[in-house]
């Protein structure tokens, strides 16, 4: 078998036959070729997320400049740049992946790489909003490359290989959220643009490296045609109805996934507003959100699912991302904010274990169609999600508001933590007293 899966490699190298003979699976060339492609997959992801980081602690500022608003009045804004990212990535992922397999993976992650590096252009040279507008929809149209990067991986993967390749990924995926917000923080004593030049200079050079040095990894005999029907965003959600035991479920992931967003689409624009940070203190404060994820997601997780279970993980998980979120809602002081980072990164522990529990109601051979509709899902919630939090934070902090409360998005998600919580121990109750009567 992998003998085959050589020769399957070989076959989209498009190298003449006497050259492509040397490359078997246990030829240095080979092992050289494929470490060459890991390498190249590894930096993609890293510069794309630190491009991405690069860019977070400076976007409050920028949209406030740019509309000539306070900071908590363009959190609404910045709000609607996140939603129409993630509307154009629901709907053009299932597109570009269907298209990564029928022409292949390199052009698609090219592609993907050079979207981004113009949109980062765009946004830096942007006279106006409504620019950086169009920008966001560019990249959101463009970004498919971690998508199309795990499905590089696959391809080029043995057995033996594959789990160590897909950890290289998320550990690219942390370093580069450790690396980009502090940078990012940095760069705007260079001007408040200085990040965005910098993640378009890092992610084009990535590009031309990648023009010059990516094999292909999807061989010709293993492409399809494209079809419309399977590039259907909508599809994936509806092959969820197929698994009706694990609705409870899935509506309690779909509740984290929305109270997230408090953090995720707030977090700049609370610290600025609430204590003043400047993007150099929102830079290490996100740094230090790698960090304790890396820790939680790489080591935690190990030590605790094992003894507590994936039931009891869960729980706890929920308990404690509600807790961190109480805890920022009514935090009085900078200092608070990161020491409450830790009861919040700690809940990480509930998403693994809840996702665990959900396929294991699912035969193997259908996780692929669970996955897809969970993607959906998850995309879905980040188009409606960062809408809720930040009007929610900007009603509570403009002039005239019935209570002054920064904090209030973050009452919600934690509120809605704590909900999923519940629906999570009644859906898995009902199922042990059916188990228990059957």
């Amino acid at each position: 078998m992998v003998l085959l899966h050589a020769k399957k490699l070989l076959a989209r190298t498009g190298l003449p036959e006497p050259v492509k003979s040397l490359l078997c699976s246990n030829s240095p060339v080979m092992k050289e070729r494929r470490s060459a492609a890991m390498g190249f997959i590894f930096i993609t992801v890293l510069v794309d997320v630190i491009g991405w980081g690069l860019i977070i602690p400076v976007m409050p500022r920028l949209i406030a400049t740019m509309k000539h608003i306070p900071v908590n009045e363009a959190s609404k804004d910045g709000g609607w740049l996140l939603v129409v990212y993630a509307l154009m990535q629901f709907v053009f992922a299932p597109v570009l992946g269907n298209l990564s397999d029928k022409y292949g993976r390199r052009p698609v992650l090219l592609f993907s790489l050079f979207g981004f590096g113009i949109d980062y252009l765009f946004v830096a040279l942007a006279p106006s909003f409504a620019w950086f507008f169009i920008g966001r929809v560019i990249s959101g149209i463009t970004g498919a490359s971690f998508t199309t990067a795990a499905a590089y991986i696959a391809d080029i993967s043995t057995a033996e290989t594959r789990a160590k390749n897909f950890g290289l990924l998320g550990a690219a995926f942390g370093l580069g959220f450790i690396i980009g917000p502090a940078i990012g923080g940095l760069l705007t004593g260079f001007g408040i643009r200085a990040p965005f030049y910098a993640a378009a200079l890092l992610t084009l050079l990535n590009w031309l490296y990648g023009y010059f040095v990516l094999p292909e990894s999807l061989s010709k005999e293993n492409r399809r045609p494209f079809s419309w029907k399977r590039a259907n965003p909508v599809g994936s959600l509806l092959h969820l109805k197929k698994y009706p035991a694990i609705s409870g479920l899935v509506i309690a992931l779909v509740l984290v996934y929305l109270a997230a967003h408090a953090v995720q689409s707030n977090w700049s624009f609370f610290t600025m507003y609430r204590f003043k940070w400047t993007e150099k203190m929102v830079g290490l404060s996100l740094s230090l959100v790698g960090l304790l994820v890396a820790a939680v997601q790489g080591g935690l997780i190990r030590v605790l699912n094992p003894k507590l279970g994936n039931e009891k993980s869960v729980y706890m998980g929920l308990v404690l991302y509600a807790m961190g979120m109480f805890l920022f809602a009514f935090a009085t002081q900078s200092w608070m904010m990161f020491a409450f980072l830790l009861p919040y990164c700690m809940g990480g522990i509930a998403g693994p274990a809840l996702q665990s529990i959900i396929t294991g109601h699912v035969p193997a051979n259908e996780q692929g169609e669970l996955q897809g509709g969970l993607t959906s899902l998850m995309s879905l919630t980040s188009i409606f999600g960062p809408l809720i939090m930040t009007n929610l934070f900007y009603f509570f902090t403009k002039s005239g508001a019935p209570v002054h409360f920064p904090g209030v998005s973050f009452l919600l998600g934690g509120l809605l933590m704590l909900g999923s919580a519940v629906i999570a121990y009644i859906t898995l109750k009902q199922e042990k007293a059916v188990a228990i009567t059957g």
